[in-house]
């Protein structure tokens, strides 16, 4: 009894999800999808204001455009007739 009330415990835990890979010097200007948007690894000046050193960072601004369309998933096909309404293959829908 207590192994699988352990067991449906440890399965209801969400699963750790995966780091964004490390924006570093030799991966400026690549660009990876984050949260549905395409980030870019960039350099930023730091300063006294932000309180933050010069450093290489993700940018996922507002204006970086959405990640393109995975090719491996297929699109939805197109409704058939309503239902309740046969057309036979090939034939001509009928008349309005």
């Amino acid at each position: 009894m207590r192994a699988s009330l352990l067991l449906s415990l440890a399965l209801a835990l969400p699963a750790a999800a995966q780091p964004p890979p490390v924006c570093s010097p030799a991966r400026e200007g690549q660009v990876a999808c984050m949260g549905g948007t395409l980030c870019a690894c960039r350099f930023e000046r730091g300063g006294q204001l932000t309180g933050r050193p010069d450093r290489f960072a993700w940018d996922c601004s507002a204006l970086r455009p959405p990640c393109p369309p995975d090719p491996t998933i297929q699109p939805a096909q197109p409704w058939g007739p309503p239902a309740g309404v046969w057309v036979a293959p090939g034939a001509a829908p009928p008349p309005r």
